[in-house]
C-alpha cells in the first residue's frame, strides 16, 4: 500500500507499507519540498501521510506498525509510536536498512513490546 501527497501536478510526498501478517513497516516518508513549502510544512505533509497510512493500516487489520525514524523521529512521536528495540520486529519484516526502530500499536504507548499482549492501563482493569 501506499500514499502520496501533491504539489499541483507534482508529487511531493510518499509513504509506503510493506505488510507481515498483523504487522507492517513503513518506508518513508520521502518529501521534496518544493520552493513553495514553509520549513514546517515538510513535517506536516509527513504526518498527514502517517495518519492516513495508520488510518487505512489498522482498517485492514494491522495491529502494529514499525518504522524506522530517518529523522522524523517528531513526526512519529506525533502519531503515537514509540521506540522498540529490534528484537520486537517480526521475523517477516527483519532484515530492512536502517538504524532505530519506532513501532506503533492501537495508538497507545501502553503495550508491551513482547507483541500482541496490551498492557492495560489501572482504569482498564
Amino acid at each position: 500500500m501506499g500514499w502520496g501527497a501533491w504539489d499541483g501536478p507534482q508529487v511531493v510526498a510518499a509513504l509506503l507499507l510493506e505488510r507481515g501478517g498483523a504487522s507492517a513497516m513503513f518506508h518513508g516518508p520521502v518529501v521534496v519540498a518544493p520552493p513553495s513549502f514553509e520549513p514546517d510544512d515538510a513535517l506536516e505533509v509527513a504526518a498527514r501521510l502517517c495518519a492516513d497510512g495508520l488510518a487505512d493500516a489498522t482498517a485492514r487489520g494491522v495491529e502494529t506498525v514499525f518504522t524506522r525514524p530517518q529523522g522524523f523521529d517528531r513526526a512519529w512521536i506525533r502519531a503515537g509510536f514509540i521506540p522498540v528495540p529490534e528484537a520486537s520486529l517480526p521475523e517477516g519484516l527483519r532484515g530492512r536498512p536502517g538504524l532505530g526502530l519506532f513501532a506503533w500499536r492501537g495508538g497507545t504507548a501502553l503495550w508491551s513490546a513482547a507483541g500482541r499482549g496490551a498492557a492495560q492501563h489501572p482504569s482498564h482493569r
